[in-house]
């Protein structure tokens, strides 16, 4: 587990890349939800989604440690797939990216043109991952994980900036995958002495850490069933679940058409397109309504990728 100075040097090492992302209080999300909301915008990153920030972390280091080496593979919906093809190109490590079958056109689009090698393969994020650990015994690249500690450390650098930036907030909903955002939201809190309440936020047919969070032992599903692509994952990651659980005060299980309500209140609310996963966490405390009334709250916003098709079913209403 890293600590302060370490966080430090991280986020330092991010903003070589680029200055952060901003913070702001929006007075309409406040009108609509009675809480002060405070919306940390990592769909403002340069690859539009918080994993940008692990990426770095996570390359930046490989190239150090490991100069020649034949290249990284990896598994995503998206995000993260970009976040690696991002900083491969930026520290010269040749990135292959295995996504499943029917993937967003454009994020598979936005991979390729960073410079990643894009492979289709498989119906779910979780075959997507075998073919990658394949790929990386066949032909001797490093798998990088969608979880791991250089990952949480460079996410977790969002987390500084929010708490420093905002006044003191009473909790902080983020949106869970296989659990890099939310530990790094954690983690932060804890090194900065803070009291705020952590929040996960799954979408009801993919909560898996939900499930896992209320028999306090992981839970598998056979099944990710939601559009929201970002949390759509059935194999909670251990190490998280065991940060998850000793760290947040509870997760939020929100329904795709309260995920689509989200979007478009974030669309009138501040003119931000949000994709799903990043909208899941407005969904939650909508859902929450009076517990959270009078509040002080962080809302992660940890992406904007959304497909132009799932943008006209979601926010235009069309189809």
């Amino acid at each position: 587990m890293f600590t302060l100075p370490e966080l430090e040097d991280a986020q330092r090492l991010v903003h070589e890349s680029f200055a952060g992302t901003p913070q702001f209080a929006w007075p309409l999300l406040a009108e609509r939800t009675g809480a002060e909301v405070w919306v940390k915008h990592e769909n403002h990153t340069p690859t539009g989604a918080f994993k940008l920030r692990g990426g770095l972390i996570y390359l930046e280091r490989l190239a150090r440690e490991r100069p020649g080496i034949a290249g990284v593979v990896s598994a995503t919906r998206g995000n993260h797939g970009q976040s690696l093809a991002w900083a491969g190109r930026r520290y010269g490590v040749p990135v292959t990216i295995v996504v499943p079958e029917g993937n967003s056109v454009e994020k598979n689009a936005a991979m390729r043109g960073l410079g990643a090698r894009l492979i289709e393969h498989g119906t779910d994020f979780e075959a997507a991952r075998d073919e990658a650990f394949a790929l990386a015994a066949q032909e001797g690249l490093e798998f990088a994980p969608s979880f791991a500690p250089d990952l949480v450390k460079g996410v977790a650098t969002y987390a500084l900036e929010l708490f420093r930036a905002a006044p003191p907030l009473d909790a902080v909903y983020v949106p869970i995958g296989l659990g890099s955002g939310i530990c790094g939201v954690i983690r932060t809190r804890d090194l900065l002495g803070l009291k705020t309440e952590i929040i996960g936020v799954q979408a009801t047919g993919a909560d898996a850490y939900a499930q896992s969070f209320a028999a306090g032992q992981v839970v598998a599903l056979n099944r990710a069933d939601t559009l929201a692509d970002g949390v759509a994952v059935r194999m909670p990651d251990a190490e998280a679940f065991g940060q998850i659980k000793a760290g947040a005060a509870r997760i939020v299980a929100v329904t795709d058409d309260e995920i689509a309500a989200a979007i478009r209140a974030y669309w009138t609310d501040t003119h931000n397109l949000v994709e799903g996963a990043g909208a899941a966490p407005l969904a939650a405390l909508l859902r929450d309504g009076a517990t959270m009334r009078g509040k002080r709250v962080g809302l992660v916003v940890s992406g904007g990728n959304i497909d132009l098709a799932l943008f006209r079913r979601w926010v235009l209403g069309e189809g």
